[in-house]
């Protein structure tokens, strides 16, 4: 994992060096002071040298300026670089999420998948910038220090060095406790994030139905969870730093004792041992420094670790010999085909269907009967468990994923539209569209007038998922858009079951035209929109129980026609 983190600062190279030749001058400026103050104490003072201790203040003035000027680069450079890192990891994250199959949004929450973009690349930013500057200045005046320390008097040097190790023990006990605590209060952030986008979201039909208290509850149940773990991470940041600084007060009770006893003995004289003190916290500020550095050092690990947790889950890849296949012809064929989402239970068994190029094929009957699965096959959103999926003939595997999806295009009932322009919804049908064919697809889906009513046209912002705009507006707007994309076959989801009758009957022109020449699946509850289907299967449990014309169906008996005469018997009496 190290390996894949220093990965980013390549590209920073110039910058990375520069900040960390700042950060060994702040460390050997730090040493100064005290060798001058030695100095001044045992010779310039006694001596009454005036000119050399004006001299020795304005270098170490000169000296302090140099590190201001180090300071300023470490704090400005040093963060640009941060954040820089930070946008190329949000960039390879974003990247590989695009990526990711549909499963993997089954299972992962839209607020959660946020918090790693935002929260926990920042951490892992923050690291980046300070991590090495706090242990190359750590280090280095840990080893300078215990060095100009054995020069004063090594007996008391090593007295106090040998509180070190008990510093340490402490840290190395208590870090994998804060560590744990700390990624368990990062998914409880995660958890608040995706409750919140959630409750948002649904803003709408929360109001609708007077239950503010109840998202409130919901929230709070996450808000409780985010205190009691982000509790136990400052229980254990609290017996980390308390056991610590206890740890770095016997130092200074350590130098006072020991210190007295070598006055005594005079094997110390009062210059020396007043250097002595003035320059161990040469020895423990870095000490200390390391030791805090724990704490931020947590929180960049554990936001790495939930990145290359998303960047090594596996990618959506085409399988291994397959080959764009141009434009279909739309012939569609399932094979015994077999699937379960959980790998467990079956929603699709042995289903076997035949879609000729250029033909309206309609799916009826119960919801959960496998309609949407089937819907999802086809583009190869999943993986069949079992059978085989064919297109023109070609199994869909030996087929490349975007050459696929460009020959399917989907309607469905929930449509999404983009929070930006109509212009731009549309536009996503075929990136490269010119304004004519963009204006001739709004004209097919029967929306063309209705923007141009509108003050901005085909400017006009829509809002958060369309918001701005009525059921039928949003449905028409998505028929434009795969009026646009021109595909070859196309996939219609119950794509009207949402509207009122008489916005149905203007939609459903625009879908008759739209369905024109293409080989078109029809997943409908209402039967009036597929009586006139080339041919029509009855789905239950994952099993198609009747297949054939609207006449022979409903001359059957069965299943369809129990649909048919409970949906028009008003219209029979």
């Amino acid at each position: 994992m190290l390996k894949r983190f220093i990965r980013y600062y390549r590209p920073h190279r110039l910058i990375f060096w520069l900040d960390m030749f700042a950060a060994l001058g702040v460390a050997v400026i730090g040493v100064l002071y005290p060798m001058v103050t030695r100095r001044m104490l045992n010779d310039y003072i006694p001596q009454k040298e005036y000119k050399m201790i004006a001299i020795m203040g304005a270098v170490l003035l000169g000296v302090y300026l140099a590190r201001m000027g180090f300071n300023f680069f470490m704090q400005y450079y040093g963060h640009v670089m941060g954040v820089r890192m930070q946008k190329q990891m949000r960039a390879d994250l974003f990247g590989h999420i695009e990526t990711l199959p549909y499963s993997f949004f089954d299972n992962n929450e839209t607020g959660s998948l946020m918090s790693r973009l935002t929260n926990d690349l920042f951490d892992v930013s923050e690291l980046a910038h300070h991590g090495p500057e706090n242990l190359i200045i750590s280090a280095i005046s840990v080893v300078v220090s215990f060095v100009y320390l054995c020069t004063i008097n090594w007996g008391l040097t090593l007295i106090i060095f040998a509180c070190t190790p008990f510093l340490l023990t402490i840290s190395l006990l208590l870090r994998r406790k804060m560590r744990s605590a700390f990624k368990r209060s990062r998914q409880s952030v995660a958890e608040i994030n995706a409750s919140v986008e959630g409750s948002i979201s649904g803003i709408r039909v929360t109001k609708a139905f007077n239950n503010s208290e109840k998202e409130e509850e919901k929230f709070d149940v996450g808000n409780q969870k985010f205190v009691a773990a982000r509790t136990d991470a400052y229980r254990a940041m609290g017996q980390f730093h308390s056991a610590t600084t206890f740890i770095t007060d016997v130092f200074n009770v350590v130098i006072l004792v020991a210190g007295g006893f070598f006055l005594y003995s005079r094997q110390i004289g009062l210059g020396d041992y007043s250097a002595f003190v003035v320059s161990i916290h040469l020895f423990i500020s870095p000490v200390m420094t390391l030791i805090n550095f724990m704490e931020q050092y947590q929180d960049g690990v554990t936001g790495f670790e939930r990145f290359v947790e998303i960047m090594d889950t596996p990618s959506e890849m085409d399988s291994a010999g397959a080959t764009d296949m141009g434009r279909a012809e739309g012939k569609i064929e399932f094979r015994d085909v077999t699937y379960a989402y959980d790998g467990k239970h079956d929603v699709l068994n042995g289903v076997n269907l035949n879609i000729e190029a250029g033909k309206k094929f309609a799916l009826v009957g119960p919801s959960g009967g496998g309609k949407t699965t089937i819907c999802h096959l086809i583009p190869h959103f999943y993986d069949v468990s079992n059978g085989g999926i064919f297109i023109d003939g070609r199994e869909i595997h030996s087929i490349t994923l975007r050459s696929l999806r460009q020959n399917i295009g989907i309607v469905q009932q929930d449509v999404y539209l983009f929070n930006s322009s109509i212009r731009e919804n549309i536009l996503y049908g075929r990136l490269d569209a010119t304004d004519e064919e963009i204006y001739e697809a709004a004209k097919r889906a029967n929306i063309h007038d209705y923007i141009l009513s509108l003050p901005d046209g085909y400017e006009t912002q829509i809002g958060e998922r369309g918001v701005k705009l009525s059921g039928g507006q949003k449905q028409r707007l998505s028929i434009a858009r795969v009026f646009l994309k021109d595909p070859p076959i196309l996939i219609l989801d119950e794509a009207t079951s949402a509207l009122d009758n008489a916005t149905e009957i203007q939609i459903q022109k625009a879908l008759d035209e739209l369905c024109r020449g293409r080989t078109t699946l029809v997943v409908a509850h209402r039967l009036s929109t597929v009586k006139n289907a080339d041919e029509i299967a009855v789905i239950e449990n994952g099993k198609i129980t009747e297949q054939g014309t609207h006449t022979e169906l409903v001359a059957l008996g069965g299943k369809y026609a129990a649909l048919y005469r409970m949906q028009f018997r008003d219209l029979e009496d």
